[in-house]
């Protein structure tokens, strides 16, 4: 009978810890009224398109034909993909150590 009773008390604790920690914060200013410029659609629209799974995939297989011809392996290949893929496929544009212009 205890086990039954410190089991559930256990799992009223678990679960009122999750849904106390779900509480947003209460905001600490007011806040304050932007310009009816800034509301344009044109200036806040700063997202970036969403490309298909096909594009995706075009993306991520040209990034690692780069990585292939670089012969990169390991955290320098996983690096070099990450930024590949967030250029869109570009490879960067980056001198190298010994270059002088």
């Amino acid at each position: 009978m205890k086990s039954v009773i410190s089991a559930t008390i256990l799992c009223f604790a678990i679960g009122t810890g999750g849904a106390l920690a779900q509480v947003p914060a209460a905001p600490a200013a007011a806040p304050v009224a932007a310009p009816a410029e800034a509301a344009t659609p044109a200036t806040t629209n700063t997202a970036k398109p969403k490309l298909s799974p096909d594009e995706k995939k075009k993306i991520s297989q040209e990034c690692s034909a780069q990585a292939n011809e670089k012969s990169l392996h390991g955290k320098d290949r996983r690096t070099f993909r990450a930024g590949c893929i967030k250029r869109g496929g570009l490879a960067a544009a980056r001198a190298q150590p010994g270059d002088n212009g």
